[in-house]
């Protein structure tokens, strides 16, 4: 289906209420599925969410020559033989993380071309970082016609030092110390799960991983490493979104399947303009935005802060509180193409100095609205569920990279959703206070349940709830 026809229809107002589990992480499972090429035995990743993302990456993976095979959502890999060590242009300029395959390529055979990145429109994501690396550790990397070819000449040794931490840096590294013969010191590691993750699964199939999860990590290379069975970490992304979706919306709701470690500054922001956050235990978390909220400032960074990817969701949140808010985000200052679409909504907001001044407490209202990345995406429904009427927003294509099954979720919590395609009212679905089938339930890409590129096909679902 053609996901950039259509638009979520959201009927603002209602609190949302329940129960609800959070899915596993799409930023941990992009790294895991590459971490597949270096073993020539199968590896099969548990409760992986069928994210538009997702299939791009298994794309590349079968484009590089591995079996890709979907069991529910059980995903089977099988690298047994990497048939080509270059990644198109057609399909890492669809998603900034296929670059990190330079690492896992180096690792398998030896050498990697990887076209520049692509990704989302809020700013420039250089990978000049990765590069650095890779030469710090004797790797040999040039620059031509828009693509960077690397050649491992001896063993990937040394240390690398960087100079502010990266997450996709420190995997592509750790992708391409893992196998081989050499050790590898990594100073000044990102911090974020996901890398301790993608360690995890490392030391799974036999690696040799020590730090992940501190500044600095150690490498000691394996000659080789063999298959294995691993469940990704909870998306702290969704599990943030759906808080502040909770919050704003002034409901309560119990969020399980999440570790709430990997979220507590989200927690303790919440916790500051008086939401009731209750860990109810190690995997389940209740966010109770019933009482009196207040405003307060928000600053986007590395792990453990505030994620770079809920800086916008909390702009939309924190729009609704009564008072004076800042909002900055010192990873990625210009990720601000939410806030003309919020001002479409009533938000009183102003951008000066790549710091958002918020200044809550009228209502919003619906608009129609467009989604120009991910979790600008998010934002908008966030803002929209708190909405008074109904908000039409497009760009629900950004939306299916980082959620899955949307609509049906929040219709569960007692949410009104449709998904509607343009100029055709009759294809979609409709969820008001109860759980359905959406349209996004299909994956992505129009394809089959059973593969990452069976042939296309239009899937038109209905299905209407009046209680």
């Amino acid at each position: 289906m053609d996901r950039a026809r259509e638009t979520m229809h959201i009927e603002g107002g209602r609190s949302l209420h329940g129960t609800l589990g959070v899915h596993t992480a799409k930023n941990s499972a992009l790294y895991l599925i590459l971490a597949s090429l270096l073993s020539d035995e199968p590896l099969v990743l548990l409760d992986v969410p069928r994210l538009a993302d997702v299939l791009v990456e298994l794309e590349l993976l079968e484009h590089l020559g591995a079996e890709v095979r979907w069991e529910g959502r059980e995903l089977r890999l099988h690298a047994r033989e990497v048939q080509r060590n270059s990644a198109p242009y057609a399909l890492v300029s669809r998603m900034r993380a296929s670059f990190v395959a330079m690492g896992a390529l180096l690792a398998r055979t030896g050498e990697a071309r990887i076209s520049m990145p692509g990704g989302c429109a809020f700013g420039p994501r250089p990978v000049d970082r990765h590069l650095t690396a890779f030469r710090a550790l004797g790797i040999e990397v040039d620059e031509s016609g828009g693509a960077f070819a690397a050649r491992r000449t001896g063993p990937v040794q040394g240390t690398v030092a960087f100079e502010a931490p990266t997450v996709g840096g420190t995997q592509n590294v750790l992708l391409a110390s893992a196998l081989g013969e050499g050790d590898v010191t990594i100073e000044n590691a990102a911090l974020e799960p996901e890398v301790a993750d993608l360690a995890a699964l490392l030391n799974a199939m036999g690696g040799r991983v020590e730090g992940a999860g501190t500044p600095v990590i150690q490498v000691q290379g394996v000659p080789r490493l063999h298959g294995a069975t691993f469940r990704p970490i909870p998306d702290r992304i969704e599990a943030g979104t759906f808080m502040l979706a909770v919050a704003a919306t002034r409901g309560d709701v119990v969020l399980r399947d999440l570790r709430p470690t990997h979220v507590q500054a989200v927690l303790d922001a919440l916790s500051q303009t008086g939401v009731r956050v209750v860990v109810e235990s190690p995997e389940s978390v209740r966010i109770d935005a019933t009482g009196d909220l207040n405003a307060t400032d928000v600053t986007a960074t590395e792990y453990p802060g505030v994620p770079t990817d809920l800086q916008a969701p909390f702009g939309a949140y924190l729009a609704t509180l009564p008072g004076v808010s800042v909002v900055r985000d010192r990873v990625y200052p210009d990720r601000y193409t939410h806030v003309a679409e919020l001002q479409r909504m009533g938000a009183s907001l102003e951008l000066t100095d790549r710091t958002l001044v918020i200044r809550g407490g009228q209502p919003l209202h619906g608009a129609a609205v467009h989604a120009a990345d991910i979790r600008a995406g998010g934002a908008l429904v966030v803002a929209a569920l708190a909405a008074r009427g109904t908000s039409q927003v497009s760009g629900v294509e950004f939306i299916d990279r980082g959620y899955e099954r949307l609509a049906s979720r929040l219709g569960s919590l007692g949410a009104s959703v449709s998904l509607e395609r343009v100029g055709d009212s009759t294809a979609g679905a409709s969820v008001a206070g109860g759980s359905a089938v959406d349209a996004s339930s299909v994956d992505a890409s129009g394809r089959g349940a059973g593969s990452a590129s069976g042939a296309g096909g239009n899937a038109a679902v209905s299905v209407t709830r009046t209680d």
